[in-house]
């Protein structure tokens, strides 16, 4: 009879033991969050009552496996296997704990800071200290379960004599993904760029939306995702429009016609961004900055207080400064002339090469009584 309740006497005191542990210091952790509901320490803390439980039944049953004498035979497996669990929910515990302190002191810095430009700096190195954190936590966990098998023990020495060969071989081996660590790091802590900065890269305009220790994730403004490595940012030239403010001025042309009426444009773009929410009433103007024989280039410059607002802004002026145009100035729109060009005084027409000389003769002569060609803009 004492075979069969001492194992169980064991084994549901662990379990009790843990869970009435568990439950005592979920309260406590509960009562304190109430008393300073200016931090979230504590409650982001309760996140981690499961792992605390399963290290204290794992080590709870581990002390005390000896004494239930439970499965003597497959004591040593038994053994090994909560050996295993006590590291696994130990390390899951760390985990909780680091994570619970890394978003509160990001709470706090976000709160305290008004700047978007250094908390979304702060963000993205907590984000990746974070990462690191479970990246060691997690490859020193494993490397202690494997030093509870003896032949892994055995195997260490040997490991650590040919250390040198392995770790030049590594190096060679993992040079693009340690030069993906390094430049993870670089642009966590060197400012290059942070998440949520709208970037432009090979030609794509997006908002970074994910940076970790070997690539880094832009999303387009269609939706689309680019994940690129992150040695891409250290190693080549791109736009960052978040650097500095956030202010920005935008360009829109317009390809018109010779007679187009700028003055009375001028006055038009004036009404457009003033009737434009997005507008942030810094500056406007409105030039003419190159011509062909056809058309000019007139440029107007708006500006905004971000990149999403300039694209509202352009995108306005240039839909009502068309529409505009071509209501109450249609002449002023690109056209292209088929009127006859007129000759210099006192030369007559030639032949072509497709057409006969008597055809040129016969319209120099309708020419001459039907008076001069008419010129003009054309009527194209």
């Amino acid at each position: 009879m004492e075979n069969v309740l001492r194992p169980v006497i064991v084994v549901s005191g662990s379990v009790v033991l843990a869970l009435l542990i568990g439950w005592s210091v979920d309260r406590l952790l509960r009562r304190v969050d109430d008393r300073h509901s200016e931090t979230s320490l504590w409650g982001l803390l309760r996140r981690g009552r499961v792992p605390f439980q399963l290290v204290l039944f794992a080590a709870l049953l581990r002390g005390s496996y000896d004494e239930a004498e439970l499965l003597v035979e497959h004591r040593i497996g038994i053994g090994r296997t909560l050996t295993l669990i006590l590291i696994g929910a130990a390390a899951w515990l760390v985990v909780s704990i680091a994570t619970a302190v890394v978003d509160t002191s990001y709470s706090r810095y976000a709160n305290a800071h008004r700047d978007p430009a250094r908390v979304r700096r702060v963000r993205t190195q907590v984000a990746l200290i974070q990462r690191v954190v479970t990246a060691v936590v997690g490859v020193v966990a494993i490397a202690a379960m494997l030093l509870t098998f003896p032949a892994m023990r055995a195997a260490g020495a040997s490991l650590l004599a040919s250390a040198g060969i392995l770790g030049i071989v590594a190096g060679v081996a993992a040079q693009s993904t340690l030069a993906n660590l390094f430049a993870g790091l670089q642009i966590a802590f060197g400012d290059m760029v942070r998440l949520g900065d709208t970037v432009v890269v090979d030609g794509e305009w997006g908002t970074v939306e994910e940076i970790t220790l070997t690539f880094l994730t832009v999303r387009t403004w269609d939706e689309r995702r680019i994940t690129m490595p992150v040695s891409y940012f250290t190693s080549k030239p791109f736009e960052n429009w978040s650097r500095g403010t956030p202010q920005m001025t935008g360009i829109v042309f317009f390809h018109l016609d010779h007679s187009a009426p700028v003055e009375a444009m001028r006055e038009k773009l004036r009404d457009i961004v003033r009737e434009c929410p997005a507008w942030d009433g810094r500056d406007h103007g409105l030039a003419v900055t190159d011509s062909t024989p056809n058309t000019i280039q007139v440029r107007a410059l708006v500006t905004a207080k971000d990149a999403d607002d300039i694209w509202t802004v352009r995108v306005t002026v240039r839909e009502q400064m068309i529409r505009w145009l071509t209501e109450q100035h249609p002449y002023a729109l690109p056209r292209v002339n088929t009127a006859e060009a007129v000759l210099p005084p006192g030369q007559l027409p030639g032949p072509t090469r497709t057409e006969p000389d008597g055809a040129a003769t016969a319209r120099h002569n309708h020419a001459h009584t039907s008076g001069p060609p008419r010129t003009g803009p054309g009527r194209g």
